[in-house]
């Protein structure tokens, strides 16, 4: 069966809908209940809905859109159920059924066909965006518009040029198709995944991934023909799209036949383990969806597996760290991260109570659900305000951004870094005084 023959039907799966008995104990577990205390937008709640849907007793109207576009999709509700709902997959395929069903606005379908399926997949297109938003910050026209409150007359749109990430230049994208050789002994041959938007706005992440991997070890190879994960596509309903970049990334990196697929941001490596689930309908992929899966780490749990090689230098920090959703629930991976930055010499580390509770990023959520993020932001800058720490911690790209927003708006100007970038600047300062 070849791609242009298959068609998928998304709808949730009546045996992943049976296996929820409405306890409620998801309940206090999910963002946006413990924040508006409806149970319309609770994941009972709103599995309560899918079921009606699929029973034909509950049209697919304004209503059940609105409930299941404000869910987060954080799945933090997998960690807290008792009987193993796989809700992620459900909330993913409604949303691919309401996207074939509920035909949104026409200029909503214009904007998001052109930032899903011309921006995310494009080079071109990312690095010239990358180049008009870097020109913006760099000519001080930012500064000029912050400074004269030019866009708070708009409100929602001078929140969202607060949360616009700096463009990094040269992007990542300069990299692709190059090998980096391990320092040392080789011990393994890597394949990284770059993103898209990550490509632009954090290039010099990517790059200190890059050589925290050649400190232990690894050659990294940035294979040139990988392309967005489609992990946006998959959270916003877009499952074909979704597929069609999976099946092209499935083919670049099993072809060079590594050892592991790295990557560095927590909501891509959730949908990259998941191909295999994404592509069950496609017979001539399936079984190279599943042995794709096998190769995907995170780097914090590839780092730790292999366990960490080199001096490390002081990082002199009070530190907390913030669990990036999709790493804890998603990929269930919690020690790791810790486990590593235990390693790292005069780290003071200071545990974040409900650090796993979404930041409100969340992919594109913090932009289209603005006012739902900034609360449940604000919430999550009090817990850390409350631990002392000048350093904040996570492993998601989209995480950083929302904590930098959050420690300029509602914090107390902390610096905010992944794990690896922590790493990186241990091995950076390794034998200095």
């Amino acid at each position: 069966m070849g791609e242009s023959d298959l068609l998928v039907i998304d709808r949730p799966s009546q045996v992943d809908l049976d296996h929820c008995v409405h306890c409620g104990l998801c309940l206090n577990a999910c963002p946006t209940y413990r924040e508006l205390g409806l149970e319309m937008d609770s994941p009972r709640g709103r599995i309560y809905q899918m079921v009606k849907v699929s029973e034909g007793e509950l049209p697919i109207g304004p209503s059940y859109v609105k409930h299941l576009d404000l869910c987060l999709a954080c799945r933090a509700c997998e960690s807290a159920c008792p009987s193993g709902v796989h809700y992620g997959r459900l909330i993913e395929a409604a949303r691919a059924e309401i996207e074939v069903k509920a035909p949104r606005p026409l200029p909503v379908r214009l904007a998001r066909a052109f930032v899903f399926r011309a921006l995310l997949p494009s080079r071109f297109l990312l690095r010239t965006v990358g180049a008009g938003l870097w020109l913006y910050q760099k000519s001080g026209l930012q500064r000029l518009v912050r400074a004269t409150g030019l866009l708070k007359p708009f409100g929602k749109l001078d929140r969202l040029e607060r949360l616009a990430p700096e463009a990094e230049l040269p992007s990542f994208f300069r990299h692709y198709g190059k090998v980096f050789p391990a320092e040392g002994k080789r011990r393994y041959r890597v394949a990284m995944l770059g993103g898209c938007i990550a490509n632009v706005t954090f290039a010099r992440l990517n790059e200190a991934t890059v050589r925290v991997l050649a400190k232990n070890g690894c050659e990294v190879h940035v294979p040139d023909g990988q392309t967005c994960c489609g992990a946006l596509h998959v959270h916003s309903g877009l499952a074909e799209d979704a597929r069609r970049l999976a099946r092209r990334n499935i083919d670049v990196f099993l072809e060079g036949g590594f050892d592991a697929v790295i990557t560095n941001a927590a909501g891509c490596g959730s949908t990259l383990k998941e191909y295999d689930h994404l592509l069950e309908a496609d017979g001539s992929y399936v079984a190279r969806a599943r042995r794709f899966v096998k190769l995907v780490k995170d780097v914090n749990e590839f780092l730790a597996e292999i366990g960490l090689e080199g001096e490390l230098g002081p990082v002199r920090a009070v530190a907390t760290y913030q669990d990036s959703c999709h790493l804890a629930h998603g990929q269930k991976i919690r020690a790791a991260p810790r486990k590593l930055l235990a390693a790292v010499p005069e780290l003071e580390f200071r545990e974040l109570p409900a650090s796993d509770t979404c930041c409100g990023s969340a992919g594109i959520y913090n932009v289209v659900h603005n006012e739902m993020a900034m609360a449940l932001l604000e919430k999550k800058m009090e817990q850390i305000n409350r631990t002392g720490a000048e350093l904040i911690i996570t492993a998601n790209p989209g995480c950083l951004l929302q904590l930098r927003a959050g420690a300029a708006l509602y914090g107390n100007g902390q610096r905010v870094a992944h794990v690896v970038e922590v790493l990186d600047e241990a091995y950076r300062d390794a034998g200095k005084v």
